[in-house]
């Protein structure tokens, strides 16, 4: 689908560059589909950046990626030059700058996480190995299927020529969902609270540290004490409420909703990869370690992380209490074990 030219064009020089080509897998999916329109509209790599989507899915899913292109056809994007469904990943990674790895095996009924690797990893494998034969040499991928970090890790794995840098997971939406706990029970904006980090797996064993985090220019645990009565009484929310609230807040979801979150982690995604793009101070995503704060070297792991607008980095050198310290320790434990279930599949 191609955008048009008019005789008096209203776009400035820059909305007839090149277009950026996005490839988003499980396109046809319910966040997949959350995605699309607001990517087209430039709210992901902005007002000047064309994009051309490509929508990859598995055969039974492409009728719903197509209807998603006719509506996409639709809306008359100004910024969208081009949209291609194919259930082939050599043609759907082939040119790609950015890929969103939406699709992935969900956990059933009675299955075991080993089987869900071996699922995910017969996903993901074949997709990192695509991404290695055909995407663009500024490639950048986020993995936002669960398990994410270890699907970003298999990716990762399976595309040897591509630095590993370049493969990220999804953390942004734990962070939004603490910072958004943080808002009610300070009584404060989102965007009045910085310093927050997730630290580990996308899964129940994450933690959500607000050791850092300030509202305003006070500290968070201040506020809360403030707030609350004292430090203890701080301290017990954050242990009994926040945390576990933050890390199973997409079970309460679908508890109350009757299905997963769709249109929060498509929101995340999208943050997630136009801070990547454009730049951040501070947020947090699963990046490849480097053996920061002692998380092995290779495993995806979430941390605090800026951008230049060159990809991610660890912020490095804060200071981590003995609470903080057990607490990563036990999710980096459960990375490890993932990484271990993998390689026994003869993946890594």
């Amino acid at each position: 689908m191609a955008g048009t030219q008019r005789q008096s064009d209203p776009h400035p020089p820059a909305a007839r560059e090149r277009p950026t080509t996005v490839t988003i897998t499980g396109a046809g999916g319910q966040i997949g589909y959350a995605l699309l329109f607001r990517i087209a509209a430039g709210e992901m790599l902005g007002p000047d950046r064309p994009v051309r989507l490509k929508l990859l899915e598995i055969p039974q899913g492409v009728r719903s990626a197509e209807g998603a292109a006719l509506e996409l056809q639709d809306c008359a994007f100004p910024l969208l030059r081009e949209v291609d469904v194919t259930d082939d990943p050599l043609a759907a990674f082939d040119g790609c700058s950015i890929a969103m790895l939406v699709g992935a095996r969900p956990r059933g009924p009675g299955m075991e996480r080993a089987d869900l690797l071996a699922a995910n990893a017969g996903i993901f494998g074949p997709q990192g190995a695509a991404i290695n034969a055909a995407a663009a040499d500024d490639i950048r991928v986020v993995a936002v299927g669960n398990p994410a970090n270890t699907n970003a890790l298999i990716a990762a794995a399976s595309a040897p020529d591509v630095p590993a840098d370049r493969f990220t997971a999804l953390t942004r939406l734990d962070h939004n969902r603490a910072i958004g706990q943080l808002s009610e029970a300070l009584a404060v904006l989102p965007d009045e609270i910085s310093g927050l980090a997730i630290w580990g797996n996308h899964s129940a064993s994450q933690f959500p540290d607000v050791s850092h985090a300030r509202v305003r220019d006070e500290p968070v645990i201040d506020a809360l004490a403030a707030r609350l009565g004292d430090r203890a009484a701080a301290d017990a929310w954050l242990d009994e409420v926040f945390i576990p609230r933050v890390a199973k807040r997409g079970a309460e979801i679908i508890e109350v909703r009757g299905s997963s979150s769709v249109a929060s982690a498509a929101n995340a995604a999208i943050e997630h990869v136009r801070d990547e793009q454009a730049g951040t101070a501070w947020t947090s995503a699963a990046v490849v370690s480097r053996g920061e704060y002692g998380v092995p070297e290779g495993l995806v792991s979430s941390f605090p992380v800026y951008s230049d607008g060159a990809g991610y980095r660890v912020v490095e050198g804060l200071p981590l209490d003995a609470r903080a310290r057990e607490r990563i320790d036990v999710s980096v434990a459960e990375l490890v074990a993932e990484r271990d279930a993998v390689r026994a599949l003869g993946v890594l």
